[in-house]
Formats: structure tokens, C-alpha cells, sequence
């Protein structure tokens, strides 16, 4: 829901709860894995999330671009969350930014998001949204209970897929088909595995080597997939921009 009448110190305490619980909620594997890359990069940061080969510039697009135009609330849970154990999990701010324009593009009210964290993406969402907006955060049960009611098909503007359970993103790519208005837009999160995809599993420990999989096998098939317009673009992890055209 949205979060504009709850006041920061409440939203605070929040956050703070579900940071501490975080650990509950993420399946098994996934843990596992976030805990890998984060022991990978020990020093993980927002500049460690973009692909650019060149920190530097990536801090430049940051500090020009990004930081200055990003709402207090949002700043003060990405700094909570930069000292979080898995925070390598958290939508990068540039890819929160160019959510926040697509959202306005498509002139969304009505939007899903799987995969919480803390809740950075989820808090850009409902602020970016008008008053009369909706942001509905789920699981997969969920999602499917969404899809078992006709009133739902078409029903939504918008969906961002963040840290749901790797091994279901095209199920859960299926069902949000039915759910997503044509002409809407969904947003996978993490698509490029961190550049991974493109390296020799040798390069890489065996956490990250199924995560990879995954990704790549979203990706073949969303490129196969003819009722969706993609963009998959090389912002923090990377992420796939899909169009529902029929």
C-alpha cells in the first residue's frame, strides 16, 4: 500500500523490521546465493552494482544523475540498507530511477512487484504513483490466486520482478502476461547476472553458477517470446525491459 500517510520515523521502524527478518523470508537457495556474491564482494556498494567497467564513471552517473533527484526516504533506506549482509539483493538506485520514469510514462496506478528486500523499489513505486495509485506486493501463491480470477486479467499497468525465486521467473513471467494490460510493462531485475552470463562457469564459484543458468535461460526465452517488446539494458545487475504488445 502506499506508504505517503505513514511518517518517516514510523516507515523507519519498518524498515528496520524487516531487515532483521529478511533472512526468514528468502528462500534457502536464495540466501545462499546472496551471501556468495556479498562474501564475493565484500566491499559491495551502490558502484559495485553497475556493469560499467569503470567505477568512476559509474559513480559520476550516481552523483550527477541519480543521488541528487532521490527522494529523502528513498536515501535513507538505501543507506540502511548498504550495511545489510545480503545488500547486493537491492535494486540499484539507477535502475529505481529509470523505473520511476517508466512508471510515469505508462501512466501507471495499478502495479505488482515480487520480491520485497527492503523495500527501496517498492517505496519508489508507491511515491511515484498518484493518490489514487495502487502498488501490490506478492509472492507466487499469490500470484497465481491473481490469475484464477478473470477481473484480474489485464487488470495492471506495470510489474517489477526483483530477487523473486530465480527458478520460477518464467512462471512467474506467464502468469503476470495475463495480469499485465497490453501496452503495460514489466521489468526483470538482474537479468545479466552481474555480467556473469556472458563468462565460462570456471570464472565463477559455484554459488553463482546456477543463478546464472537461470538468467540465461529467462533470456533466450523472453527474446523468443512474440508478445512482448524487450530492451535488456546494462544497469546494475541488468535488467529486461518487456512491453506487453498482444
Amino acid at each position: 500500500h502506499v506508504f505517503r500517510d505513514i511518517s518517516l520515523k514510523i516507515y523507519k521502524k519498518i524498515v528496520l523490521c524487516l531487515m532483521s527478518k529478511v533472512m526468514v523470508l528468502v528462500c534457502v537457495w536464495e540466501k545462499e546465493t546472496a551471501i556468495t556474491m556479498a562474501n564475493d564482494e565484500a566491499n559491495a556498494s551502490d558502484f559495485s552494482k553497475g556493469l560499467l567497467q569503470s567505477k568512476e564513471l559509474y559513480k559520476y552517473i550516481l552523483e550527477t544523475s541519480v543521488y541528487p533527484r532521490e527522494q529523502e526516504a528513498l536515501k535513507e533506506l538505501r543507506i540502511l540498507t548498504h550495511n545489510h549482509a545480503l545488500a547486493i539483493m537491492a535494486a540499484a538506485p539507477d535502475v529505481c530511477q529509470l523505473i520511476d520514469m517508466l512508471l510515469k510514462l505508462v501512466n501507471a496506478r495499478k502495479t505488482i512487484e515480487i520480491g520485497i528486500f527492503t523495500g527501496y523499489s517498492l517505496l519508489l513505486t508507491a511515491l511515484t504513483l498518484p493518490e489514487d495509485g495502487k502498488v501490490l506486493s506478492i509472492f507466487f501463491p499469490l500470484c497465481t490466486f491473481l490469475v484464477t480470477h478473470k477481473e484480474n486479467e489485464g487488470g495492471f499497468d506495470f510489474a517489477f520482478v526483483d530477487d523473486a525465486e530465480k527458478g520460477s521467473y518464467w512462471n512467474y513471467h506467464e502468469r503476470l502476461m495475463r495480469l499485465i494490460k497490453v501496452g503495460g510493462i514489466i521489468v526483470y531485475d538482474k537479468t545479466l547476472w552481474g555480467g556473469s552470463v556472458a563468462e565460462p562457469d570456471s570464472s565463477k564459484p559455484e554459488g553463482k553458477r546456477e543463478g546464472k543458468k537461470t538468467a540465461h535461460e529467462l533470456n533466450k526465452k523472453l527474446s523468443a517470446d512474440k508478445r512482448v517488446q524487450i530492451s535488456q539494458i546494462a544497469l546494475g545487475h541488468g535488467i529486461t525491459i518487456c512491453r506487453r504488445v498482444y
